[in-house]
């Protein structure tokens, strides 16, 4: 039972760290209808500006800092140059300007900083808990503890903004309906650029904790792909959503590679959530918090 728990609080705490990919996917998705395939580049691309920082002899912080102000112009820029020009478009044209613009994003972050993997220290050391690992002999990482930690504070405070100040409010409405947002003088494309600005901070803070854990390298783009799953089980549009539906994926990736993997040869930890969301688009395509739309034919 002890070794049941510590695969289940270590798969928790990874979901944790894919809520917060997810949230950027759902941040945009909200206030413009757009899915961003791009968000997996937005992490790669925060990640390998920080750290080639860092590695200039900065201070980390400065280093942050400025990465941040990079995200943001970014953000509004993609919002600018990409988003508003597609205003009224179909989605599919919105979705594929967002899969030309991860391919420029990679581009652009390898032709400022190289394309060589890079090791990240936050000062956060991957060992395991020694309290923890005294009374009740778990094997807790310490970094796993502190970056879902991290990543819960920014959901939450998320989460409290989005649903409490008066820029939240406007956003909801943006998302009901843009015609009626717009009616009622709330300025559309203002929103969506505070939006693309928070989505790229979000991709700043995945990146470094991903970094951190995994090495700043070109395989942070695909965490795109793993925050799908998330999206697909939580539903687009719901911040809850993706904190739920991140940790039903960190939780169920663990259990089904220890207690399943051994009767099928292993390895399902990469594949078993897409597994779990095809079940779910199967049963409840809108997810455990998404909106049930009903179309008249």
């Amino acid at each position: 039972m002890s070794f049941f728990f510590e695969v289940l609080i270590g798969g928790l705490l990874s979901g944790v760290m894919y809520s917060l990919v997810a949230l950027g996917f759902v941040l945009i998705y909200k206030a413009s209808g757009v899915f961003n395939f791009a968000q997996g580049a937005m992490v790669f691309f925060a990640a390998l500006t920080c750290v080639s920082f860092i590695e200039m002899g900065l201070n980390f912080w400065i280093a942050f800092a400025l990465t941040l102000a990079a995200m943001v112009v970014l953000g509004l820029a993609t919002e600018r140059v990409v988003l508003r020009p597609l205003v009224n478009q179909p989605q599919i044209s919105l979705f594929m300007a967002t899969i030309g613009l991860t391919f420029v994003i990679e581009g652009l972050a390898q032709l400022l900083w190289g394309s060589q993997p890079h090791n990240l220290d936050l000062g956060i050391q991957d060992v395991p808990m020694e309290w923890v690992s005294s009374r009740t002999g778990m094997n807790i990482s310490t970094f796993d503890v502190a970056a879902a930690g991290i990543a819960a504070v920014l959901v939450t405070s998320l989460g409290v903004f989005f649903n409490r100040t008066r820029i939240g409010r406007a956003l909801r409405a943006v998302a009901d309906d843009h015609q009626a947002a717009l009616a009622v003088g709330i300025p559309l494309q203002q929103i969506w650029g505070i939006v693309w600005a928070v989505a790229g901070f979000v991709a700043l803070v995945a990146g470094l904790l991903w970094g951190a854990r995994n090495g700043v390298q070109f395989s942070l783009t695909f965490l795109a792909l793993k925050a799908l799953p998330v999206l697909i089980l939580g539903g687009f549009e719901s911040i809850p959503g993706a904190i739920v539906g991140g940790l039903i994926v960190g939780a169920s990736e663990k259990l089904a590679e220890v207690y399943i993997g051994p009767y099928v040869g292993g390895g399902i930890e990469g594949w078993f959530p897409y597994v779990l969301a095809l079940l779910f688009l199967l049963f409840r395509p809108e997810g455990l918090f998404g909106e049930r739309h009903i179309d008249r034919v």
